[in-house]
């Protein structure tokens, strides 16, 4: 998986938006104003990638146990998200489930107002 896949693909879901709230080279991508996933460009740049997402505290562990890419979550709250080396013992299917996993963790907590916004978005 590349930089722009990884963009290309948070972006593609309903209500998703990119940002760099902390400096340049963190980029945020939100749905609702509400953080799901994370990066630092220069990760990218350097050859190492890694993702930040947001993750269910027991599928977290298991992740982690499975996975030698998948480690507490850089800078976040090491119960609920995961750092997730790209590129290395997880696959691109596997990320991307992550991604989804993540993004509908974050929805799900969503007003059901904004929920069903979202939906409609969908299609």
């Amino acid at each position: 998986m590349n930089i722009e896949d990884f963009v290309n693909f948070c972006l593609s879901k309903p209500g998703t938006s990119e940002h760099f709230p902390f400096d340049e080279d963190t980029l945020v991508l939100k749905v609702a104003d509400k953080m799901f996933a994370a990066t630092g460009l220069g990760s990218w740049e350097g050859g190492q990638p890694t993702i930040n997402l947001k993750c269910d505290p027991e599928l977290a562990v298991e992740l982690r146990e499975r996975y030698q890419a998948v480690m507490p979550g850089y800078h976040m709250n090491k119960t609920h998200w995961n750092t997730v080396a790209v590129n290395q013992d997880v696959s691109d299917k596997e990320i991307v489930q992550m991604i989804n996993h993540s993004y509908d963790l974050i929805v799900a907590k969503l007003p059901k107002a904004v929920r069903e916004q979202l939906q409609s978005l969908n299609g």
